[in-house]
């Protein structure tokens, strides 16, 4: 079975925008210039910055998710700097019964993902910053974005003024400059003489929306953007090669997938570099994440790793970028990849930790910021401090729960899931949280398929959950349940979504484990195995469900491939063991049982319990 990990943004167009959403923002700038008053004045004489919207962000892993509404219907939307567009998944705009229209003549969709397919809807009411704006057109395109977000808020939004990110303390600001030219717009770092960074940027335009400039890699200039909706920083291979770094370099070590807008899944590497500088920081013996990128004029995708170390004002107003080190890991990748020393420019007075929350919201924003970050010990703090001044908001407890469970400690994290699930009873999330640490602990499984049955019941058919709530029934030995919870998620998305393989995968799988419908098992390896060729854990799959079948040639084949590409596969070993045994080959069958039982002690009564014996 393979696991990926999330990547969004980068995405691109390839014609015309859409146009009709221009007056609605406009409009919305013109009631909050009006609505909203001068701030403090900065360094030049008449310079004043207005704050004309705020929105607040909660980080979900290393996504920004924000609130908005749709039709009256709240729903949450990852802030995505990286989308020249806002965006609904297919499955979000079925469920608001939302008409499509196709693209524009010319139109094309491009994200680091490759090419996807898209199509247009318009929204009748769409409310955001307490405002309500009529006909607001929205892209349909990308994937199952999971946890609980139905599309992207792109650079439309961001682009109509100046933006600040401020991920550390969990808030996106639209801001307006009052006569300010040239003048630093940092106006944070005033209070505490902070360094300030200065990037220069290109211009925005409906055309050109992204936030793009220059950096330099090994000395080496390579062209960046600024994408809070990609969870961590990537750079491109070519990108990397001509810094001096190919993924057969020293140090180089795998890094697993990643998946956006677009049909492809991005193979991934960590990749020691001697220098990253950016505007006035330079970073130094760092390590990035280099991946198969193909995107028009990118080099590397700022992501926000990077945003959550610092605090950034994007001056549209002035082609600018400001930007001051908020402390920690720039680049969040894992512990023994973090860079071995703070960026260059950082020196000097500590980020401003003035302005400290005031609510139970403000401190859980806060909380899940410096849990994205690792940094889980103020995150259990102020998720602490939340759940105290809302004592009955289940989400807080579920938010504590995992900062828990990042820190090492699964008793309390489990007591803090089951303080959410006695306030919600029927929260997917904290059930299948619940349900996942219940199997890590080995408790009963009887304890687990409860929490699961309970999500079962509580999520939408569509929930990108459902894969996970297959593989707990699948731990639980629940084959027939797994299947049907595989069955939920295909059936509500279309053959382009970048996880139909592994969906089809793991159905084929559990069916093959099962021994049951073996015709239909088959099938869906076939189909994962064409949407995603040469993946190991696909042909181990599909060589399971050949042994079922005593096709023993067939089988040794798959197991053959599978194991060609990941030589260390405990069941594709075991598997072609056996079907080597069947074939009378006595030998080699129990050279590979033996393989496999020294990477896997208990395989052997694992699939025993399936009926798989020699």
């Amino acid at each position: 079975m393979s696991r990926s990990a999330g990547l969004l943004g980068g995405v691109t167009t390839a014609g015309p925008a859409p146009r009709r959403q221009r007056a609605p923002w406009r409009s919305f700038l013109v009631i909050l210039a009006l609505a909203t008053s001068a701030g403090p004045p900065l360094q030049a004489a008449d310079c004043h910055l207005v704050r004309l919207a705020e929105l607040p962000v909660t980080m979900t892993g290393m996504r920004p998710m924000v609130h908005a509404s749709i039709n009256g219907t709240d729903a949450q939307f990852i802030a995505d700097s990286g989308a020249f567009f806002n965006s609904l998944t297919p499955t979000a705009a079925a469920a608001f019964k939302l008409h499509l229209e196709p693209l524009p003549p010319n139109s094309g969709m491009r994200g680091v993902g490759g090419k996807a397919q898209a199509s247009l809807t318009t929204v009748k009411a769409f409310t955001i910053w307490g405002q309500t704006y009529p006909g607001v057109t929205f892209v349909v395109l990308g994937n199952d974005l999971g946890g609980g977000a139905v599309g992207l808020l792109g650079q439309n939004v961001f682009r109509i003024a100046d933006v600040e990110y401020d991920l550390a303390n969990g808030a996106i600001r639209l801001m307006r400059p009052l006569d300010c030219k040239s003048a630093p717009l940092a106006y944070w770092a005033k209070a505490t003489s902070q360094s300030v960074s200065v990037l220069d940027i290109w211009t925005v335009s409906r055309e050109a929306p992204a936030t793009r400039g220059v950096a330099y890699l090994n000395g080496s200039k390579i062209q960046v953007e600024f994408d809070t909706g990609a969870a961590t920083s990537i750079l491109s291979l070519a990108a990397a090669k001509r810094a001096g770094i190919t993924p057969d370099s020293s140090g180089v070590v795998a890094g697993g997938s990643m998946w956006g807008v677009g049909t492809r899944v991005v193979k991934t590497w960590i990749a020691p570099f001697q220098s990253f500088k950016i505007g006035d920081e330079e970073i130094r013996n760092t390590k990035l994440q280099i991946g198969e990128l193909d995107l028009p004029d990118i080099d590397m995708l700022i992501g926000a790793d990077f945003f959550l170390s610092h605090r950034i004002y994007v001056a549209n107003s002035q082609s600018k970028l400001y930007f001051t080190y908020n402390g920690g890991p720039v680049f969040n990748l894992a512990a023994a990849h973090r860079p071995e020393n703070p960026p260059a420019a950082a020196a000097g007075p500590a980020a401003d930790t003035s302005a400290q929350p005031t609510d139970a919201a403000g401190f859980a924003r806060r909380g899940t910021a410096f849990a994205a970050r690792r940094d889980f010990t103020p995150a259990i703090a102020d998720l602490s401090r939340a759940c105290e001044l809302a004592p009955t908001e289940a989400s807080y407890f579920y938010q504590r729960g995992l900062a828990l469970l990042g820190n090492r400690q699964p008793d309390l994290a489990l007591a803090d899931f089951d303080a959410a699930i006695k306030l919600k009873a029927d929260d997917a999330p904290s059930l299948i949280a619940r349900a996942t640490l219940r199997a890590r602990r080995g408790d009963s499984l009887a304890a687990v398929t409860a929490d699961v049955d309970a999500a079962d019941r509580a999520a939408p058919k569509q929930a990108a959950e459902r894969i996970a709530m297959g593989e707990l029934y699948e731990y639980a030995g629940q084959h027939a349940a797994a299947v049907a919870q595989y069955s939920k998620w295909i059936d509500a998305h279309s053959r382009e979504e970048v996880r139909m393989s592994e969906a089809m995968n793991l159905r084929c799988w559990a069916r093959a484990q099962w021994g049951q419908e073996l015709d239909e098992a088959l099938a869906d390896c076939n189909t994962a195995l064409r949407l995603r060729p040469n993946t190991a854990a696909y042909f181990g799959s599909r060589g399971l469900v050949y042994l079922r079948r005593s096709s023993y040639d067939k089988a040794i084949a798959d197991y053959d491939a599978a194991l060609r590409l990941q030589p260390k596969l405990p069941w594709s070993l075991y598997g072609r063991g056996l079907a080597r045994l069947h074939k009378g080959d006595s030998t080699a069958g129990q050279a590979d049982i033996a393989a496999a039982t020294a990477l896997r002690p208990g395989i052997a009564a694992e699939a025993a319990k399936q009926g798989i014996s020699p």
